[in-house]
């Protein structure tokens, strides 16, 4: 088996929502929108973000657990400098992210901070020192 990942699946209970926060508000192109259904958003050249509503996710892979506090889960954002951090989760803000956690300096030596999107999902936005770093941009 290759080492990589081909899409990323989140379940959604408001597909339109996402729609409307991902698409309408960050400015990202849908590759796929099946309304109602499933909506998919090229993310990398062979990385798909792939939002499905929560009931067809249930339909298809089983049943979601569900519960108090943030899902087991974040995903990234890199950028290269600090200012472009702080734009995108402004961005974020006006998107209607919510809540949105100031940018700061970390102990790992990165600088970054998180959004949320309409169902909770945290997104970290983030500028990674060295090689590793580097190698995630474009």
């Amino acid at each position: 088996m290759d080492q990589r990942i081909s899409f990323v699946t989140l379940a959604v209970d408001d597909l339109a929502r996402s729609y409307a926060f991902y698409i309408d508000g960050l400015g990202w192109q849908p590759e796929l929108h099946v309304p109602g259904e499933v909506l998919m958003i090229r993310v990398g050249p062979h990385v798909m973000l792939s939002l499905w509503d929560a009931a067809e996710f249930e339909k298809e892979v089983g049943p979601i657990t569900r519960g108090d506090g943030v899902p087991p889960i974040t995903l990234a954002h890199n950028v290269a400098t600090e200012p472009e951090v702080d734009a995108v989760l402004e961005l974020a803000r006006r998107s209607g992210a919510d809540p949105v956690e100031a940018a700061r300096r970390r102990d790992w030596g990165g600088y970054s901070g998180y959004f949320a999107d309409p169902e909770g999902y945290r997104w970290e936005v983030a500028v990674n020192p060295g090689p590793i770093g580097q190698s995630l941009l474009p």
